[in-house]
């Protein structure tokens, strides 16, 4: 009769060791019905489920895989499955699958637990943990740390947005950021990604900056902190902010552009995603001026901005027609998505504002990045602890990966 094993096999790694252990079940014509392996700090964890023929090679491979670990310096453990437990992991081979990402500075114990402990509160399983940041020296300083835990669960979630919202209260109150979403073939073949610009891609909000020179920035700021809060309707805050600005010299702008800083992460998002094959656009409520001179520091395809109204050397205090508003980022992600080929799934956007939102919830990927409180809870994910590249985790990216 036929035995089905799960063999263990623990020890210091070394080359060679997998083909050993195969090359020895070869030989009793086994079958391998599951496998895996994985290395931490050169300590091997090697397991394979097998099927054993009742036949006289069969009948002793056991015994000779417990010589061949002995040989090699390996713990080898077995433990018998039966075949009404086997047929019963076969039938949970179809329960939907999904992804909880940790990103924080600095791993800690309490972090993992967290995560866990949320998971199975929730009917989920943990299949495998991967860690896909680098290796960090242990003197790293805490505002340049970098640590990444991608989780791989399996079931339905018992109730999906209480799962969301407890995730979410951990992760404030954890200074982290846990990404929950589902591994469907899109996530591991999206293909254009569209950003907001003021916030997201540079580090202040231009309006602001352009409001300090004409000596309204107290008034502008306010009126932007409770737009981008989602507290004033976009257009209409939008309009009343740049009246502000009427009269002011254009000169003004050069000075401004360079002063703009990039978030952390931009450079490397950007040139990870060009040489992944991605299409790249920015989609903002700011200014093609500023907007244009981003595109050529980054390599970005595509612009749609406000474009400032200048008559005479001066900002007339109205943008030229069509405003980009919330509903003009969504169609126009949209329209890009088409002109690329593209189903919505395989889109990547980003920004932290309330109008940001309707592009946001659309995308495959929707992403708040560093937001207010009311985009973080209606964005489908958000990342404030990382840089930008931490888009990257999201979508699978292992440090190791890079090219930079």
């Amino acid at each position: 009769m036929r035995e089905i094993v799960l063999i263990n096999i623990t020890g210091v790694d070394r080359p060679g060791l997998t083909a050993a252990i195969t090359g020895v079940l070869a030989q009793g014509g086994v079958n391998i019905l599951d496998i895996g392996q994985a290395v931490i700090h050169d300590t091997l964890s090697f397991g394979i489920l097998v099927e054993i023929p009742d036949t006289e090679q069969g009948k002793s491979v056991l015994k000779d895989i417990l010589f061949k670990g002995y040989e090699l310096d390996q713990q080898v453990r077995f433990t018998p499955v039966s075949e009404e437990d086997y047929q019963q992991w076969v039938g949970n081979q179809g329960k939907k699958r999904h992804i909880v990402t940790l990103l924080t500075r600095k791993v800690t114990a309490g972090q993992l637990q967290a995560v866990s402990s949320i998971t199975a509160k929730y009917g989920l399983n943990i299949d495998h943990i991967d860690r896909l940041s680098g290796r960090m020296p242990l003197d790293t300083p805490a505002d340049k740390g970098k640590g990444c835990i991608e989780f791989s669960v399996r079931g339905e979630a018992a109730d999906p947005q209480a799962l969301r919202a407890e995730f979410l209260s951990v992760a404030q109150e954890l200074n982290v950021d846990i990404a929950f979403q589902e591994d469907s073939l899109f996530r591991r073949n999206r293909r254009l990604a569209v950003f907001d610009m003021d916030s997201t891609l540079i580090e202040a909000e231009v309006i602001d900056e352009l409001a300090k020179a004409a000596g309204v920035g107290y008034k502008v700021s306010e009126i932007t902190e409770r737009a981008m809060a989602g507290e004033l309707d976009f257009r209409a805050s939008f309009k009343e902010r740049l009246a502000l600005l009427k009269g002011l010299d254009v000169g003004v702008l050069d000075s401004i552009g360079a002063s703009l800083r990039l978030t952390e992460g931009a450079e490397t998002l950007f040139a990870e995603l060009k040489r992944l094959g991605y299409k790249t656009a920015i989609l903002s409520g700011g200014f093609t001026y500023f907007a244009k001179q981003l595109q050529a520091k980054l390599g970005i395809d595509y612009v749609f901005a406000n474009e400032l109204e200048v008559v005479d050397g001066k900002v007339t205090g109205v943008a030229i027609e069509p405003i980009v508003d919330a509903q003009r980022k969504a169609d126009l992600l949209k329209e890009l998505a088409h002109k690329e080929g593209l189903r919505l799934e395989q889109t990547i956007a980003v920004g932290d504002g309330a109008n940001d939102l309707p592009m946001l919830a659309i995308a495959g990927l929707g992403v708040a990045f560093r937001a207010k409180p009311l985009v973080k809870q209606s964005a489908k994910q958000a990342i404030s602890t990382l840089g930008l590249d931490g888009v990257l985790y999201l979508l699978g990216f292992r440090d190791r990966d890079g090219q930079l």
